[in-house]
């Protein structure tokens, strides 16, 4: 069984937008994005690569939408910021490649209800899913993931909102956040990493000075006592960033994407793939379970594992480990109990969260590829809808008092 720690310090680190990695997710999930637009059944496996003024779009897309691959990738490096041509990535100067091709049938016939050995759609691969939550944000997100997001994000919208105060911030950065535990509970900030490129001119003052404000501004003042150690720009200057200073690749960040770390990563990427992949709509659905759970307050903590088999409907497994917090006799009831409240198997995860409704949905797979995929209340994954039905479902499992 999985310990609370009496007192430790956790670090999680965040990249923005411009990030090379991110600028990939973000290009292979626009174009996930049109072409559900058009065809809520397209099969997307995409996978980007980028590094100085080149954009490389490759995969297996099967769509019936008319979709131009190169306009969607200009577009997606556009809005995150990459409009200057002297500095090595240009949205309207760069070079696109395009290598894509369909999926293979061998995959379609085990995913597409009706085909292959099962009458309902499969899953479209093997593997492992987490979802966590903690009670330790109002977000039932790990605090230092959740921070270390919003300092990133909060720069990135300083920059697109203000450009003439914020001239000299460039798309590329990371940020890190450590924080110390006692009980299992955040009770301060310990040190704080924020590297973002910037233009020549740059004062360092002037990064300091906004990185120390915006630390302020997203961290809750509960958690900004004490001595904190900043480190701001440690290199001394970050001039050359983005794909001209690293090249990028979709699904490199995957602990970014998720927890920062905290609890269990099956080890597949999100970006770039249609909800058929559980890769991403069983992590998806693993974090509504988990999230529900705790804000049922079943546990402190839930974490939350499925597995899959390609081309087969239900989970092989399901298990929930609450680290020691839950309320219930045992860990093994929550099997149950999600089991009875939830629907795991592809077509239903779909269903229950939309993930092809394309025409009502109100967010998009391109925003879930930057500042994590949890965390942001704009997702369907982040509803606590469940709650009374898992409390209903609970009620015979309860700790005997």
């Amino acid at each position: 069984m999985s310990k609370i720690h009496a007192e430790h310090v956790f670090t999680s680190e965040s990249v923005s937008e411009g990030h090379p990695d991110k600028v990939c997710d973000q290009i292979s999930d626009a174009i996930l994005d049109a072409c559900l637009a058009g065809d809520p059944n397209s099969r997307v496996a995409c996978e980007t690569l980028t590094t100085t003024d080149l954009i490389v779009i490759s995969g297996e897309i099967t769509t019936k939408s008319d979709v131009n691959w190169e306009v969607v990738a200009r577009d997606a490096v556009r809005k995150i910021g990459y409009t200057d041509g002297n500095i090595g990535f240009c949205a309207d100067t760069c070079k696109v490649m395009i290598c894509i091709h369909s999926q293979s049938p061998d995959i379609s016939q085990g995913v597409t209800a009706g085909e292959g050995l099962h009458k309902e759609q499969g899953a479209g691969d093997q593997g492992m899913m987490f979802g966590f939550a903690s009670n330790e944000t109002k977000e039932l997100m790990p605090a230092p993931i959740m921070y270390a997001h919003k300092i990133v994000q909060e720069l990135a919208r300083l920059r697109k909102t203000q450009p003439k105060k914020y001239n000299f911030l460039r798309p590329d950065s990371k940020s890190q956040v450590s924080i110390r535990y006692k009980a299992g509970k955040p009770v301060n900030v310990e040190a704080v990493v924020v590297s973002h490129q910037h233009t020549p001119d740059m004062k360092k003052k002037q990064l300091d000075d906004l990185v120390k404000q915006v630390a302020k501004k997203v961290i809750p003042a509960s958690l900004m006592k004490g001595k904190i150690t900043y480190y701001i720009n440690p290199t001394g200057k970050f001039e050359v960033g983005g794909p001209h200073g690293d090249t990028g690749l979709t699904g490199r960040k995957i602990i970014v994407d998720t927890y920062g770390g905290v609890g269990s990563h099956g080890g597949g990427a999100f970006s770039g793939k249609d909800p058929s992949k559980v890769d991403r709509s069983a992590a998806y659905i693993a974090r509504y379970v988990a999230k529900n759970i705790v804000a049922a307050k079943l546990a402190d903590k839930c974490e939350v594992q499925l597995a899959y088999a390609i081309g087969v409907a239900e989970p092989l497994s399901i298990n929930a480990d609450t680290y020691r917090t839950g309320k219930l006799e045992d860990d093994l009831a929550l099997e149950k109990i999600i089991r009875e409240v939830f629907d795991l198997t592809p077509s239903g995860i779909e269903k229950v969260l939309g993930l092809r409704d394309s025409k009502n949905k109100k967010w998009s797979y391109q925003e879930t590829a930057a500042y994590g995929h949890f965390g942001r209340d704009i997702f369907p994954w982040e509803k606590t809808d469940k709650i009374k039905a898992i409390q209903k479902a609970a009620e015979k499992y309860l700790k005997k008092k």
